[in-house]
């Protein structure tokens, strides 16, 4: 008999046994398990030598009825196992052979099982010759103040031992036997000193790594008093002031090994669960501002640096093979240490500006990392999207100021490569945005927002005599003008307009950012007479009047805080209609009219105060019905 299991991607038939079947089925794995149970210490006594060979028998016990080493008759089979799992542990240093080892051990040390005590008192006793070992080791290696004696040998066994504790550490509670403050004994120094071998540095950091693991799970099962607590988040920040302290460390592989382990730590100290005490929330712990700077400069050092090429040529068919699985190892790497450092943006461990940093690279590093940094812009975004915002505008600011300080301090060249990578930047950036334009409008509206403000900074005492250092950043910014709303466009021409000073208007030369912009933003003549006429009665805002100091919001468009001028005595407030034009045909406005009513528009920026400037205020009605005519409104100037 069989029933039909359908999954998502495949269909297979699931049979169904009956109880003779079943029946025929347990006494097959019980012979077998008989029959493995005595053979197996003899075939691991006899392939002892062989790595592979051993790896894969030691993977058989995880599929015995482990209840028949209870009986009498093969309670000494066990005893033959345990033996020559030991002797393999300490014959070996392959980090597959320990690992399979430890998984037997692990597997063995059921608490369900009858035989859980023997196996639990084998794997104390080789525990405790291993830390032994490592002690004696330790201590005839590490002379006071003179560092560690270069004898190969001796340099071999520390780190078999190291790697045989490291493995055991994986899967077991070692917490006991203290093995953090021994590892960050060694930790530090090698950070004082600098002269322990890459092949003892390696397994001390993962072996710290487990060490604390272990100690948050047990804090997390049972309860723990507060000076113990106290006492393992002082070991928590020691190890991140290690590992940080290994990022510039002159050999590559341990550079990664800190930085990935330091990455999956605060993943996990980050997000420390409150306990009904409240006493585990004092283990939560996220990364300092240094911290942050000393993995980001990181990133920046080994992800996105080009790696020299070796210039020999007519190389040896196998060396070049060689040489391109390498250049593929490097970048799996890579790979590995981005994906993770992302993930620690996305869970808001550390700050989501950081991504600017990332973004930067999109293009030029989008055939190695674009699926990674495709997908943070993606998974941020779905996070916070205003916050998201700011993070590809901050990332296309800093790009346009490195390109104004290439060009000496001088005027930017908006035909040049590297502002036209920007700008080209920038499209990529509109395109993630897709075609809803609905679900992306506070989004985008921040974008202009922030782009507004940055590229008319110094406009401050020049009186529209010439354009802002930063004017040429509209160009870029015309680039997000297709993602916002018909409604949107106005007020965002709207909000333009109260940075632009009348002298700029009729000059098209200098200025000629601003027109490109403009006419991105305004897609017919009727709509450019229709905001402009919209502004008619407003004050024109002086640029010599509004020096600019520029406030990151938290809110969408319409947040936005600047200074009164000191010699106002009272404020002048105006409040509008969405633009519109009376002479405008009816039917051009039952379609604007229904437009206006299917997107509610965004708000323009409400209690907008700037420095030495006027406070505006627009104020978005209804939009009317469409038999009625639509005015500008401006509310009369308090004095």
């Amino acid at each position: 008999m069989a029933r039909l299991c359908c999954n998502r991607n495949q269909v297979f038939y699931l049979q169904i046994l009956s109880t003779k079947e079943k029946k025929i089925q347990v006494e097959d794995s019980v012979k077998i398990t008989e029959h493995f149970i005595v053979v197996l210490p003899q075939l691991l006594a006899k392939y002892s030598k062989d790595a592979e060979k051993v790896t894969n028998l030691l993977q058989i016990p995880q599929y015995f009825d482990l209840e028949l080493y209870g009986t009498g008759s093969l309670e000494k089979h066990l005893d033959a196992l345990l033996r020559e799992v030991k002797a393999i542990v300490l014959d070996h240093s392959d980090m597959d052979v320990l690992e399979a080892c430890s998984r037997l051990y692990c597997t063995l040390c059921n608490e369900e099982l009858l035989i859980h005590n023997k196996v639990a008192l084998a794997r104390t006793e080789l525990v405790d010759e291993l830390v032994d070992q490592l002690n004696q080791l330790l201590g005839s290696f590490l002379n006071e103040g003179e560092g560690l004696c270069t004898e190969e040998e001796g340099i071999h066994c520390i780190y078999s031992t190291l790697r045989r504790i490291t493995a055991f550490h994986n899967a077991h509670d070692l917490s006991k036997w203290n093995l953090y403050d021994k590892m960050s004994e060694l930790l530090v120094f090698e950070m004082e000193h600098s002269c322990l071998p890459v092949q003892i540095i390696l397994p001390a950091l993962q072996c710290a790594y487990f060490a604390l693991l272990w100690q948050l799970a047990c804090v997390a099962k049972k309860p723990s008093s507060k000076e113990n607590l106290v006492v393992l988040k002082t070991h928590l920040r020691h190890y991140c002031r290690i590992c940080s302290g290994y990022f510039s460390h002159s050999n590559r592989d341990v550079r990664e090994k800190a930085f990935m382990v330091i990455c999956d730590f605060l993943m996990i100290v980050s997000h420390q669960d409150t306990s009904d005490d409240g006493t585990l929330g004092l283990l939560e712990y996220f990364p300092s501002t240094s911290l942050q700077s000393k993995m980001l400069l990181f990133i920046q050092d080994h992800i996105f640096t080009e790696e020299e090429e070796d210039k020999a040529k007519d190389l040896p068919e196998e060396e070049d093979r060689k040489k391109d699985s390498q250049k593929l190892d490097i970048l799996h790497m890579k790979r590995c240490l981005l994906a993770a450092y992302c993930k620690l943006i996305i869970h808001n461990v550390i700050e989501m500006t950081a991504a600017a940093e990332i973004y930067k690279h999109y293009m030029k590093a989008y055939n190695d990392f674009g699926d990674i940094i495709k997908e943070t812009l993606s998974r941020t975004r779905h996070n916070d999207k205003i916050q998201s915002a700011k993070t590809l505008i901050l990332c296309l600011q800093q790009l346009f100021q490195k390109h104004v300080e290439s060009q000496n301090g001088g005027s930017t060249d908006p035909i040049s490569a590297s502002f036209s990578n920007i700008k080209e930047l920038a499209r990529r950036f509109s395109l993630t945005f897709g075609w809803d334009q609905v679900k992306t409008r506070e989004s985008v509206a921040m974008i202009h927002k922030e782009g507004i403000e940055f590229a008319f900074q110094g406009a401050a005492g020049m009186e529209g005599k010439c354009p802002p250092p930063n004017l040429n950043f509209l160009t870029i910014l015309s680039e997000f003008s297709n993602k916002l709303l018909k409604p949107d466009k106005r007020l965002v021409y709207g909000y333009l307009l109260r940075y632009v000073p009348d002298p700029a208007l009729s000059r098209e030369d200098s200025w000629h950012s601003l027109g490109w912009y403009r006419t991105s933003l305004l897609a017919s003549e009727d709509e450019e007479n229709s905001a402009a006429s919209s502004l008619n009665e407003w004050p024109p805002v002086s640029v010599a009047k509004t020096p600019f100091k520029r406030k990151f919001s938290e809110g969408s468009l319409h947040q936005s805080d600047h200074t009164e001028p000191t010699n106002r005595t009272s404020d002048i407030h105006y409040s509008a209609h969405l633009p519109s034009l009376a002479p405008r045909s009816r039917k051009r406005m039952k379609s604007d009219n229904s437009c206006l009513q299917e997107y509610p528009p965004l708000l323009a920026p409400a209690n907008l105060k700037r420095k030495n400037s006027y406070q505006v205020v627009i104020q978005v009605e209804e939009i009317p019905s469409e038999d009625t005519d639509v005015d500008v409104v401006g509310a009369d100037q308090e004095t």
